[in-house]
């Protein structure tokens, strides 16, 4: 009886031991910086919320040839299943190509911490090419791009546990002069061009 009660206490205090992780792993506000960008990262909704890189006319050296996106192990993120049979594409945030200057730096960006649920047609269309134009921004002036993720109430949740978000927005700072050029996309297949998307912001 006394072996008993001792596994069963073991048992009782595994499991809120387990459960307190849990708890430590879904965080709403996680910070996370390394070499490619600075990222504010919420673990309920398996999303990005605020990321921020440079664009410095940085060389090609590099191809991305069979990287695929990774988990961080000390952080609850989206992971394949949510991209699976769907039409969310694993949407690069710091965008692959405008650090393709190294194999470390490209292959940071295939980090999950790095991914957005992004509609397909919306990543390999007007973002795709926004962010081209800002790789020919980047020949004149260095540039530092904030993208923010926006969850509007009633946005969708898939099974697998990742939230999609409503609303991209890239605020564009043209570092020679502090302008800037911001740009917000509805999270769905493109009907206008990038250039249609442009707002103003007071920064």
């Amino acid at each position: 009886m006394k072996i008993f009660k001792i596994l069963l206490l073991s048992f009782i205090l595994w499991g809120c031991e387990a459960e307190g992780i849990v708890a430590q792993e879904l965080r709403e506000n996680v910070i996370v910086e390394n070499a490619v960008f600075k990222v504010w990262y919420n673990e309920v909704l398996e999303q990005p919320v605020q990321l921020i890189y440079t664009s410095t006319n940085r060389p090609k050296n590099v191809d991305r040839g069979s990287m695929n996106f990774y988990n961080e192990a000390d952080y609850h993120t989206s992971d394949n299943a949510d991209y699976y049979a769907n039409v969310w594409d694993k949407g690069h945030l710091a965008p692959a190509a405008t650090f393709s200057d190294s194999k470390e730096n490209l292959r940071q960006t295939f980090s999950f911490l790095n991914c957005a649920l992004q509609n397909q047609y919306l990543n390999r269309g007007e973002w795709r090419l926004l962010e081209e134009q800002e790789r020919r921004w980047d020949d004149d002036s260095n540039l530092t791009i904030t993208v923010n993720l926006e969850f509007i109430d009633g946005h969708e949740v898939l099974p697998t546990g990742g939230h999609v978000p409503t609303h991209m927005i890239k605020h564009i700072r043209f570092d020679n002069d502090g302008s800037y050029r911001c740009f917000r996309f509805p999270n769905v297949k493109p009907i206008e061009g990038w250039e249609e998307h442009e707002v103003t912001h007071t920064h």
